[in-house]
């Protein structure tokens, strides 16, 4: 037989490791048996040595798959690819069935083992097209002759008794081997780049600096495995499905509807173009780190699959902060690599980049929309437009701090729009351990007093609200981390002297601890060094500078402080503070800038404060980038300096004709009461005034601006008597966007009414606050019987079963166990269940508590799986079905579900994609009666089914 004729030419080396993992690991002398062994005893995935599910094999599988495809030209469309991996999974899982033995297998020979599996299996090919299901049947017969070498090397009992076919077996796939390497596809030396460049952005990505853990004798940087946590976001502004307001299926509903948080690192796997908001520190710039390594890794089961939607992804990082530095133009993909500093700029095969981004398997992860001055913004953003015209069907990424770009700013090129939340107190309990996990030293006496420390911590976070309120997100924790162990358990209050006190602990206590032989210095000289650096960035609208700008603005200032002239010249000086501040950082040659945009921002605000430019802060009110530079200015000022600047913003809004202007100024000048410890009473009234004329909120942004401000709104907003039910929902959602526990009484007077939509909010906002104290003041309240309680965490199911709730419309998402799922269905017997996990995942017990289901809502692209479809026959009462519309395609063309008269599908594609598996209804629902489906398709649904009643639905705007 050809050699070139076997598979798609997969080396062995690629092959092998992937076939291996279907069967059970060889233990001690099973190379000595001495008679042949049942196939179905071998495998991995069956009986009592079972290690892998049958979505492992078909992940596995799938990566074979996407080897044999990613070299030249791709033979099959992405989608189709999938489904080969989809079917030769099936196949393979029938090895588990087979009553041959090893030995009798070999003497088969690897075309006629591939025969037996397709018999065994089905036509697994059916639905395939013609070139899908040769391709199928080409990797069948690669798998197999794989399969039939991996028995040979495992028993010597086989390889002595079939001696011939064994040596074979071996001599075929080593002419594959050398055939390839001989004679490599055009695509080869593409493959040897990707190589090179995903080991590249894998090594200068897979280290996370830890803000604090550069003391004493702890390393900087730390792997981003151990020190990466997953935060959540919620989105915002795009249709996701259907929304269901209690039995009234199909309404179209305008207004916002806050959804369920989701894993942030995630959002990618169901929408291929996502604009994140996060704020300052709020870990954007590690999420694109952390998307860029889990796409570079070659093992799939790396990160037990969870990120394998990024695999055979080829991801381009572009920190827009480095791209526009010195206002060049914005780099065409031929340029990425040389734009970005990278040192494999210029090795690349000529078009590679081109190739990638017109094959659809780019990653590209944009950093900073924020960090572009606003005059830019829309060159940018036509930049961008412009590349995904050009290449659809790639995966994009892009970053902003909240304000800095208006709603729905990339919404024309189909962008969904996530805003990363607050680290909940699970998150900020999981920090703590790492953080202190990762500056163990391993010197016994400190690591028992780091320990102890982050006992102490972890009960400090939980019983002192200042402190809880200052630890949102992974820097502020960060430095609460590294402050606390600095001073040895003390910390101090407020955001302003947390700033001061990891200054000083930079400036000053680094070098001691690290006993670096340098001039003393004191800490006031150098902050005003630093602050004009900063203060001329802010001014400037940018996050970096020259060298040579800022040894000229050392140099002009060096005169004026001349305890610094211990150190030598402008340049002396520079170096100093770039090597031993850990302050400053050099991003690329000849830049630098501020290791977080944070420190830059109280910098600058100090300096302002000390010039005494309140009128050009205010003046920047309406400004994004400069906002928590005027925040801090407030904080920083004294009593009077701090009048003047609250004066001068409510004396801006006053002035503006624009009405969002002028709430922005006025919500900002709100927004800065926290952070004034002291201010005359006549001044701070009159922001109060300005507040009141924004109570009730009017619209979803309003009311989490409102939130935003912080607990002192709560004093403001009013009690649900009197409201319309959205004014009261809308003043719920401010309360629930606050985030500290001191909301909760004020959102348990809401709690018992009517109002459906409120009890919506306030069951999406219990991940915002303690568990338990809001399920004992909150949740309690909540009619089970009437209210949709959407759950998010095994801690919140064993809330509702302690308090003796049962609901009977639970909505479990996937971050919600198997177990505590099955328990709390088992508890509630629901008639109306919303499932974001297989049905074949619950337990026995759960299956029999959902029989009796009438509505059942599958949340996720790629649900309900077949196995689920089996299942869906046992609910006897089920008649409401709510499907992502591809799932149809993983539905036995055998099943029917006559129960059935109400269908709706949900599809988060882009505009103008072609319906997806109407062809399966009619047998696969043959009592239908009522068809919902995204009104794109409603032209087409209502040719095919003359017979239904279809609704088509315009997008509803979910926040």
């Amino acid at each position: 037989m050809d050699p070139a004729a076997i598979g798609v030419r997969l080396a062995s080396g690629v092959v092998t490791p992937l076939i291996r993992k279907l069967f059970v690991r060889p233990g001690p002398g099973a190379g000595l048996v001495t008679e042949p062994v049942r196939i179905d005893a071998l495998v991995s995935f069956r009986g009592e040595r079972r290690d892998l599910a049958e979505q492992d094999v078909r992940r596995l599988v799938t990566a074979l798959v996407r080897q044999a495809v990613r070299t030249g030209e791709r033979p099959l469309p992405h989608d189709e690819e999938e489904a080969v991996g989809h079917a030769l999974a099936r196949t393979l899982l029938a090895l588990g069935t087979l009553t041959l033995t090893d030995v009798e297998a070999v003497s088969l020979g690897h075309e006629e083992l591939a025969a037996r599996l397709r018999r065994a299996a089905g036509d697994t090919t059916r639905d395939l097209s013609a070139d899908a299901a040769h391709l199928h049947q080409r990797l069948l017969d690669t798998a197999c002759l794989h399969i039939l070498n991996f028995f040979t090397q495992r028993s010597t009992f086989v390889a002595h008794t079939l001696v011939e076919q064994s040596r074979r077996q071996a001599e075929l796939i080593a002419k594959v081997d050398e055939l390839i390497a001989r004679d490599p596809l055009p695509g080869a030396r593409d493959v040897a780049f990707e190589q090179r460049y995903l080991a590249y952005i894998a090594k200068k990505h897979g280290k996370l600096t830890i803000f604090g853990i550069d003391l004493a004798d702890s390393p900087g940087k730390w792997p981003l495995d151990a020190a990466y946590l997953s935060l959540t976001a919620t989105e915002r502004g795009r249709y996701l499905g259907d929304i269901r307001l209690g039995d009234d299926w199909g309404q179209v509903f305008e207004a916002d509807l806050d959804p369920t948080p989701r894993p942030a690192d995630e959002a990618l796997a169901t929408h291929d173009r996502v604009l994140l908001r996060g704020e300052a520190g709020s870990g954007k710039t590690t999420l694109i780190q952390w998307l860029a390594v889990s796409a570079a890794r070659p093992d799939p089961d790396a990160d037990d699959g969870r990120m394998a939607y990024l695999h055979d992804r080829v991801p381009y990082v572009l920190p827009l902060r480095t791209l526009t530095r010195h206002g060049e133009r914005l780099p065409a993909p031929k340029d990425f690599l040389s734009a970005v500093g990278s040192p494999l700029a210029g090795t690349q095969p000529d078009g590679w980049e081109a190739r990638v981004l017109t094959s659809a398997r780019a990653l590209v992860l944009v950093d900073g929309i924020d960090e572009v001055p606003d005059a830019e913004r829309a060159r940018t953003r036509a930049w961008l437009s412009d590349l995904i015209e050009a290449y659809p069907g790639n995966r994009w990424l892009v970053t902003s701090r909240p304000s800095a770009v208006r709603e729905d700013w990339l919404t024309d090129d189909d962008f969904t729009e996530l805003t990363l939340a607050p680290m909940s107190g699970a998150d900020v309990t999981a920090f703590i351990r790492r953080w202190h996990t990762a500056a163990a030293t391993g010197a016994p006496d400190e690591d028992r007093a780091l320990r102890a420390y982050e006992a102490q911590l972890l009960e400090a976070v939980q019983t002192k609200p200042d402190l809880g309120l200052l630890a949102t997100n992974p820097l502020m924790c960060g430095l609460v981390c590294a402050l606390h162990r600095d001073r040895r358990g003390f910390l101090p209050l407020g955001r302003k002297d947390l700033y001061t006190a990891a200054l000083s602990m930079l400036l000053i206590r680094r070098d001691r601890e690290r006993h670096m032989d340098v001039p003393e210095l004191r800490e006031e000289p150098q902050l005003q060094l630093l602050q004009r650096l900063a203060y001329w960035l802010i001014r400037n609208g940018r996050t970096a500078m020259d060298r040579t700008r800022a040894t000229t603005i050392i140099g002009d200032a060096l005169p004026a402080v001349p305890e610094l002239a211990a150190l030598g010249d402008a340049e002396a000086v520079y170096t100093h503070f770039l090597h031993r501040s850990g302050l400053l950082r050099e991003p690329g040659p000849g830049t630098v800038e501020f290791v977080h945009r944070t420190f830059q921002d109280f910098l600058g605000a100090r300096a302002a404060v000390e010039e005494g430019d309140f009128g050009v802060l205010a003046g920047h009110a309406a400004d994004d980038q400069w906002e928590d530079v005027i925040r801090m200015a407030v904080a920083q000022g004294r009593p009077r300096e701090r009048a003047e600047l609250l004066g001068d913003l409510l004396a801006y809004g006053d002035c503006q004709t624009n009405d969002a202007s002028r709430k922005r100024a006025h919500l900002l000048a709100a927004a800065c009461l926290e952070h004034a410890a002291e201010l005359a009473p006549a001044v701070r009234a009159e922001v109060e005034r300005r507040m009141t004329e924004l109570i009730p909120p009017r619209t979803v942004v309003e009311a989490r601006e409102l939130g935003a401000v912080g607990p002192m709104v709560l004093d403001l907003l009013p009690g649900p008597e009197g409201l319309s039910e959205e004014e009261a929902r809308l003043v719920t959602v401010a309360a629930t966007y606050i985030g500290s526990d001191v909301a909760i009484p004020f959102l348990a007077r809401y709690a018992d009414g009517p109002n459906y939509l409120v009890r919506r909010q306030l069951m999406w906002g219990w991940s915002r606050f303690d568990c338990r104290s809001y399920a004992d003041s909150v949740i309690s309240k909540l009619d089970d019987g009437e209210t949709r309680f959407t759950l998010r965490a095994d801690e919140q199911v064993d809330e509702l079963l302690r308090l003796g709730l049962r609901p009977k419309h639970p909505d479990i998402r996937a971050s919600v166990s198997s177990d505590a799922a099955s328990r709390l269905l088992v508890a509630c017997e629901p008639v109306e269940l919303v499932l974001s996990l297989p049905l074949t995942l619950l337990s026995r017990a759960a299956h029999d508590a959902v029989r009796g289901l009438r509505e059942l809502e599958f949340l996720g692209n790629d649900l309900p799986s077949a196995a689920d479809w089996h299942g869906l026959t046992l609910l006897r009462d089920l008649s409401t079905l709510v499907v992502h519309a591809s799932s149809l395609r993983h539905a036995p063309s055998e099943l029917s579900l006559p129960g059935v008269t109400t269908l709706v599908l949900t599809y988060a594609g882009k505009p103008g994609t072609e319906p997806v598996g109407l062809d399966r209804i009619p047998t696969l629902f043959p009592h239908l009666k009522y068809l919902g489906l995204p009104s794109r398709w409603e032209a087409q649904a209502r040719a095919l089914f003359t017979h239904l009643s279809v609704n088509g639905h315009r997008p509803g705007r979910p926040t």
